[in-house]
């Protein structure tokens, strides 16, 4: 009997991830902003935010061209979470809207509804770019949709 090599169970289905790479797509569609998604099982901080921002300048989101890259971190299995903005769109928005996304990201996991609640997140995030930062002529995605795995 032959020993089957392990495979790690991954965090989302292939059918989720297509729908959450889908709502950052049409979030980021009129708006010069960019959303990423970084999701990992385990937060290897305290903090999320900690976490959030050491990923948020690893995957160089502090480089775009108006400062309005916004990070949705996830750690699954911790059920923690956190919600990242650049200096150009947090001073747009204001301290509020993150209290009022994490609000709404939390009712969600507390549901286990994570998919949606990401998803909706996304996409008032998305509604919130495209008020301030109106998509341009000679807009280009500075950043990939992909959704970023973490350990």
């Amino acid at each position: 009997m032959g020993l089957l090599p392990f495979k790690r169970k991954e965090i989302f289905s292939e059918s989720e991830k297509t729908r959450l790479v889908q709502a950052i797509r049409v979030a980021e569609r009129l708006t010069s902003g960019e959303i990423r998604l970084f999701v990992e099982s385990h937060c290897k901080y305290v903090d999320p935010i900690e976490r959030a921002r050491e990923a948020f300048t690893s995957l160089g989101m502090e480089k775009t061209k108006q400062r309005n890259g916004v990070l949705v971190y996830v750690a699954i299995k911790d059920k923690q979470f956190a919600i990242l903005g650049d200096q150009g769109i947090h001073e747009k928005v204001g301290t509020d809207f993150w209290i009022k996304e994490a609000n709404l990201m939390r009712s969600h996991f507390r549901d286990s509804h994570i998919i949606e609640g990401i998803e909706e997140c996304i996409r008032e995030i998305g509604e919130s770019l495209r008020t301030h930062f109106p998509h341009e002529a000679d807009n280009v995605n500075e950043l990939p949709d992909d959704i970023v795995f973490g350990k």
